[in-house]
């Protein structure tokens, strides 16, 4: 893994690309694990990601318990589970990136399945084991747990984490089968074994949902109009009316989501470049990641 400063500065950028593409607003997160100890993870304290700026508004934590390493360390983010039990499940896991993008959040409430629908996102993957499925933290409160649909504690992020695992009972393996979990009423989880994966990832997880829900609603609005009588020979070419009638709207097969996330991964210094620069040129984010200054 690179050094801490190089670290520091890329989690700085993570937090303000996220922001940049609408992937977080005030709310959500990124993190990383400590590059000089393992069993330790850095994020941001309480504040929105747009407004991270400098080594010194980063907390480090215990992968053990999420608890600060700094006991005077500044307030936390209450879900700090989700990224401790990640990283405590999964010892390849590098970044965590939690998140409620509107355009995820549909698929996140309504029962209709997040699959690939282009190239970009082929991480998604195309078979039961790899693709997303939906967490319900309802299905493991008890009676005393306030139902706000957060991650408070290490159960609650235990049992997230485990749903990353084609068999959630298997808890040997050190890399997840599934790139994206999505959480019931809350948003979704992803993750990397480097920050630039893993916001590659929350960025076209976000893409391909608004990519699929546009998808669904111009078909529908399709067929409608030739169900309404407009005639088939006013549209020539792939997906006439015949088309859409006949036959589904299909997302990648596992054969290509596998291969396209092969060839995408040799790739992802190219997003990267381009959105660090976006954000260094708006002045709304600082990135002082030189300063000397170190996470608490």
């Amino acid at each position: 893994m690179a050094n801490l400063t190089s670290i520091l500065i890329n989690l700085i950028s993570a937090n303000h690309i996220l922001h940049n593409h609408a992937v977080v607003d005030a709310y959500g997160h990124v993190s990383v694990r400590s590059p000089t100890d393992p069993a330790q993870f850095i994020m941001s304290g309480n504040r929105a990601p747009a407004l991270v700026a400098s080594p010194s508004d980063f907390v480090t934590y215990h992968v053990s318990n999420a608890s600060a390493v700094n006991p005077d360390a500044p307030r936390g983010y209450i879900e700090r589970y989700i990224h401790s039990e990640m990283y405590k499940r999964y010892s390849n896991v590098t970044c965590v990136v939690h998140a409620h993008a509107e355009d995820v959040l549909p698929y996140a409430t309504s029962g209709v399945p997040l699959r690939p629908v282009y190239h970009l996102p082929g991480f998604l993957g195309g078979e039961e084991g790899d693709v997303p499925v939906v967490w319900d933290i309802e299905t493991i409160y008890n009676a005393t747990d306030p139902h706000d649909m957060l991650v408070r504690n290490e159960r609650d992020g235990a049992s997230l984490a485990s749903y990353f695992a084609s068999d959630p009972s298997n808890a040997t393996s050190s890399v997840p089968d599934r790139r994206v979990v999505l959480m019931r009423k809350h948003g979704f989880t992803t993750w990397g074994d480097s920050i630039e994966r893993a916001v590659f990832r929350a960025v076209f997880t976000a893409v391909n949902a608004r990519v699929q829900t546009n998808s669904v609603l111009l078909r529908n609005a399709f067929a409608g109009q030739l169900g309404q009588g407009i005639p088939e020979g006013s549209w020539s070419g792939a997906g006439n009316g015949g088309d859409v009638f006949n036959n589904a709207l299909e997302p990648l097969t596992a054969e290509q989501a596998a291969a396209t996330e092969r060839s995408n991964d040799g790739t992802i210094d190219r997003p990267w470049g381009l959105w660090t620069a976006e954000v260094e040129a708006n002045p709304l984010y600082q990135n002082n990641g030189t300063d000397g200054t170190l996470p608490a």
